[in-house]
């Protein structure tokens, strides 16, 4: 069997996203070509590999995580921001953002009412909040 490299997610030439278009049967060989979805965890660099591990092994417990890497807390929740960016996702709002999002929309909506603002204007701002 031979030697298992990793994925490359990055052209080597001039940085751009590379896309998954052979896949082959270890077992007999066979190969199939076309554009195929790559997995989301395999575009993850080394380091956010290493902390997305880490964080697993702690139980999603951050604090963990500062201790094994000897970093703050707010140093460890960037990480796990940059993170969910770099996989496309987006934190679960917290229920005191959504909150003060409900209350921005109820700001919003009455300054709507008022005539203060225009009803394009109000779209524009509730789409901004999300």
């Amino acid at each position: 069997m031979r030697k298992a490299y990793p994925q490359p997610t990055r052209c080597p030439v001039c940085n751009g996203k590379l896309q998954v278009s052979q896949l082959t049967c270890e077992e007999c060989g066979t190969s199939l070509h076309g554009h195929f979805q790559s997995c989301r965890f395999c575009q993850l660099d080394a380091e956010q590999m290493h902390f997305l591990e880490l964080f697993l092994r702690a139980r999603g417990m951050l604090a963990g995580v500062e201790r094994e890497l000897g970093i703050s807390y707010p140093t460890a929740r960037n990480k796990l921001d940059a993170l969910l960016l770099a996989l496309g996702l987006a934190p679960i709002p917290q229920p005191q953002e959504n909150e003060q999002i409900a209350r921005q929309q109820r700001e919003i909506l009455d300054m709507l009412e008022q005539g203060q603002i225009t009803a394009e204007e109000a779209a524009r701002k509730l789409r901004a909040l999300r």
